[in-house]
């Protein structure tokens, strides 16, 4: 019932709806002049056979007639009368039983349910709309992204042309609005002027037009467009876009560093002014079955390990951890901490890449896009790729064959292979081969691609070491412009965020305020007045207006913020 205001308003301001009000008010009429005729000639054919009633009689006699319930305890004697009774009894099933209904539907029912419909999906944002970001299309990238502005309360709007896809949206609990994403007065209606970020992530020629169409109306407001061609860069930025992603050479970036040895070390993920945050594997070096304890790492280099990533599952660490070959270890430090830590322990992966090669299964945009690291930093790899027109001419890295046949894994060197990056487009087949080369190689390392957020999890199962999301890395780039971050994307399923200490905590210690505890995030930092406090004493008081620089997983993001909000 809250829409029901708002539903009276778009029905009344409407000219048709009026119209058709109009059109029920007088066929409600004719029915009232009809039952009060029916009601007058009853009372003279009863006088007639010589019987007298009252009108309210007559009316109830009529109307029992004309709806066909016919009681029966009031009956004409005449043949007159009964041939009345037959004529009111068929007027009756045709205006009560068939047009009134109609009439009623179509007229009223059917305007009340548009205009609430339309209300749900509306076509202009009210006038104080603002600092909200305005999204052009859906899909797995923007779902994402709607997710995260949902969890961090920011506010934002989905264009979407089609009217039903809008209602079928809205019912998904996103918040939607129809137009053409073509036409300047749809941004008018948006509050374009006022809009803190416009996400354009569909096609290139769209994103170009959409580009084109924002500008023409406001100069200031920031656009961030996704390109799939890396030809079409230029012409986006031409067009006005302030951004442009390739999510698909991002994804291939971020699955080559996370190789064994991809970057030659630990792998930065953030910079917080003189606080880093980077990511290690330790496949292949000294520090596998060791507790957290034992490593010492914090005494030897001043880095801090401040989660452990294993196969889908994040830990904030206490010093018994056990390191294993699977886990990424999440460190913080200074530059010149994690440059010490990096020149002991990337040897391991550099000496085992000097005598062993990385597959990459798929030869398309990302696993070119991986190719191409490994190419820059001397990685031998190998593409295996079933579609020969893929492969580069002149390019010897290529073994032309299907990935799920043991032939083609073993001219590819299967067995001298140290890791195996799935690329493919097709998250069914990247679990499927996940599974497959991890019964082949128990001991390999196995990183895969994930096109949506819900098949993470399978991937982590069916054995891959490391899940990229193409969904959650370009939702997170997105987010991260839009906050003005530069962070990049974390094993799949971490995040690092800011927030402004809650004033519960003010007076308190990291010991007693039981963030870990009951929101399994970790402070990696606290800004207190400007100074940022890398590792900070879980002893020491949190002062007022201090900034938390946490790390956690997305789940553990977001019952932080459902805690803070709590409180």
């Amino acid at each position: 019932m809250k829409y029901t205001p708002a539903v009276l308003t778009t029905i009344l301001q409407s000219h048709n709806t009026r119209r058709n009000v109009r059109l029920l008010l007088k066929f409600l009429l004719v029915m009232v002049v009809m039952v009060t005729g029916y009601s007058m000639i009853f009372h003279v054919l009863m006088a007639f056979e010589g019987r007298s009633y009252s009108w309210v009689t007559g009316f109830y006699w009529t109307l029992t007639v004309m709806t066909t319930l016919g009681f029966g305890d009031i009956t004409f004697n005449s043949d007159g009368g009964r041939a009345f009774s037959i004529l009111v009894l068929l007027s009756g099933v045709v205006f009560f039983l068939t047009l009134l209904p109609f009439t009623f539907i179509k007229f009223f029912y059917a305007p009340w349910m548009e205009a609430e419909a339309r209300n749900r999906a509306p076509r202009e944002l009210p006038p104080e709309t603002k600092d909200h970001v305005i999204i052009t299309s859906y899909n797995p990238v923007t779902a994402a992204l709607i997710e995260k502005l949902k969890n961090h309360q920011e506010s934002y709007i989905l264009i979407e042309e089609d009217f039903r896809r809008a209602l079928e949206l809205y019912d998904a609990d996103v918040r939607v609005a129809v137009g053409n994403v073509d036409d300047p007065e749809t941004y008018r209606k948006m509050r374009i002027g006022q809009a803190a970020l416009v996400v354009a992530a569909s096609t290139d020629e769209i994103n170009t037009n959409i580009a084109f169409t924002v500008r023409e109306l406001c100069e200031s407001v920031p656009i961030i467009s996704t390109a799939d061609s890396p030809h079409s860069v230029d012409i986006l930025e031409m067009a006005g876009s302030t951004r442009v992603l390739q999510i698909y050479d991002i994804l291939g970036r971020s699955l080559s560093a996370w190789t064994i040895g991809g970057e030659g070390g630990s792998n930065i993920i953030s910079r917080f002014d003189n606080l880093v945050i980077a990511e290690f594997p330790v496949f292949g070096t000294p520090l596998i079955d060791k507790t957290l304890a034992e490593s010492d790492l914090r005494r030897k280099f001043g880095v801090t390990v401040v989660g452990i990533w294993n196969r889908g599952i994040f830990e904030i660490p206490t010093a018994n951890n056990v390191i294993t070959r699977t886990s990424v270890l999440v460190l913080a430090g200074g530059e010149e901490n994690l440059a010490a830590f990096d020149e002991v322990y990337s040897f391991y992966h550099i000496y085992q890449l000097s005598a062993n090669l990385v597959l990459i299964i798929g030869g398309g945009r990302v696993g070119h896009t991986v190719a191409e690291r490994f190419k820059e930093k001397e990685t031998p790899y190998l593409i295996i790729e079933k579609r020969p027109r893929r492969a580069q001419d002149g390019e010897e890295n290529y073994v032309i064959g299907d990935a799920a046949d043991i032939q083609t894994l073993q001219t590819a060197w299967i067995e001298k292979a140290l890791a195996a990056v799935v690329t493919t487009h097709d998250d069914a087949t990247n679990i499927y081969l996940t599974k497959y080369l991890r019964s082949l190689r128990p001991d390999m390392q196995i990183l895969s691609r994930s096109n949506l957020d819900r098949n993470v999890s399978t991937l982590h199962r069916a054995g891959a070491d490391f899940v990229m999301s193409y969904a959650s890395l370009g939702a997170n780039t997105i987010y991260n412009f839009y906050k003005n971050e530069h962070t990049l994307m974390l094993a799949e399923g971490l995040n690092i965020f800011r927030r402004k200490a809650p004033r519960h905590l003010i007076g308190k210690t990291l010991a007693e305020s039981r963030i870990r505890e009951l929101t399994n995030c970790s402070v990696v930092a606290i800004d207190m007045d400007g100074i940022k406090m890398i590792n900070p004493d879980p002893h020491m008081p949190i002062k007022e207006n201090s900034e938390l620089i946490l790390i956690g997983s997305y789940e553990g993001e977001r019952k932080f913020i459902s805690w803070e909000n709590n409180q």
